[in-house]
């Protein structure tokens, strides 16, 4: 495994290089600052360690640069949850704080050793074979955060409009985390009336209030070893916010009605389309339960951001619909193709699967035609 090490300071890495020294298997490449190693670096590396502070450009800004072309070790001095956070957002595999054992950098790079060459012994998996239906520049990037943050406990936030796939991304989270054996409780804020939203999320005793004839258990409870994916977060009432606040900081609940807490251990993904700022300011959403809930914001791209997955899309769900409804399969015109990729797709995945649907049911022939997708309506 080739190594390159990159540290300004000069007792730290002659110390760094002399230890590795011991470990055959590693070969070790040196510089002092990150410009060098952009000069330095090539295709034989198969890793980078970096500290952080540095003069010039710091190791945040050389992970930027290194693109993903290499896995990455970040090491500081000085670490803050910031430094942290952008750390995953950029891929780095392992964040270890000065001063540390040699021993922990050794056991960092064993097992990145060990993913590469797992990775390339194992066949090469498409995206599609995932739940999405199409794959692109931006969804992937996307995804790279999403498969390091889902094997952690830390709370996700999705950002993006409407109709992005906010609720797919939760279930993937879910699925490749630790917790997928455990349930997936979905919950739409926006869809219960605020009077109710509170005994739904919490559960109530019997007699708690006078329709309560018996008892029964929220969605936290429900979710309990789980993820509980809370959809449209900016949608919930001001008053909810306090008591949601409390049970994921003391990881308990109490139903309406109860005497006694239940203890709970979940895994909480939330979403909105919302600009949870905007509401702060105005006071209609909790500045404390924001940062709870926003550990790792991910941004979901819109449609018209992410062109290349419009066609794969679209002919996935005419294929699929074409099977639900037992016809025989359909295809798009090349004038229909072109249709569909000059649309701007304000709706999102949503409309797109919508529209698809329409004309699969609607057009006449098995080739499918621009005027069939009534996409001029829309514009």
């Amino acid at each position: 495994m080739k190594i390159a090490i990159v540290e300004d300071d000069i007792n730290m890495r002659k110390s760094l290089e002399l230890a590795m020294g011991d470990y055959k298997e590693f070969e070790v490449k040196t510089f002092k600052h990150a410009k060098d190693a952009l000069k330095g670096l090539d295709d034989s590396f198969d890793l980078v360690i970096t500290d952080i502070n540095m003069p010039g450009m710091d190791g945040i800004e050389l992970v930027k640069e290194l693109n993903g072309r290499y896995e990455v070790i970040i090491m500081t001095g000085n670490a803050t949850l910031t430094k942290a956070i952008d750390s995953i957002h950029l891929g780095v595999k392992d964040f270890l704080l000065k001063p540390f054992d040699v021993d922990a950098l050794i056991g960092a790079i064993k097992r990145e050793s060990k993913v590469q060459s797992v990775q390339k012994k194992a066949p090469k998996i498409k995206k599609s074979s995932n739940s999405f239906l199409g794959e692109s520049d931006a969804l992937s990037k996307v995804l790279n955060i999403a498969d390091k943050a889902c094997k952690t406990d830390a709370s996700i936030l999705l950002l993006g409009a409407s109709g992005v796939g906010k609720e797919v991304f939760a279930s993937y989270i879910h699925k490749h985390s630790p917790r997928s054996k455990k349930p997936f409780i979905a919950i739409n804020m926006a869809a219960i009336p605020d009077n109710l939203i509170e005994s739904e999320l919490f559960g109530f005793e019997k007699g708690a209030f006078t329709d309560a004839s018996e008892a029964k258990a929220g969605q936290f409870e429900l979710a309990n070893g789980g993820t509980l994916f809370l959809d449209e977060i900016g949608e919930m009432p001001y008053g909810v916010q306090a008591k949601l606040l409390r049970a994921l900081q003391e990881k308990e609940v109490r139903r309406l009605g109860a005497s006694k807490s239940i203890k709970i251990d979940i895994r909480v993904v939330s979403a909105t389309n919302a600009n949870l700022d905007e509401k702060i300011k105005d006071g209609l959403f909790r500045e404390d339960l924001y940062y709870r809930l926003n550990t790792i914001p991910l941004h979901i791209p819109p449609l018209c951001e992410r062109k290349d997955e419009i066609l794969q899309i679209a002919e996935a769900t005419c294929k699929s619909n074409c099977e639900k409804y037992d016809f025989e399969l359909k295809t798009f015109s090349n004038e229909a193709k072109s249709e569909l990729l000059d649309y701007n797709w304000p709706g999102n995945i949503r409309e797109l699967i919508s529209v698809v649907e329409r004309s699969v049911i609607l057009s006449e022939t098995q080739e499918i035609q621009k005027d069939e997708l009534f996409l001029n309506v829309r514009k």
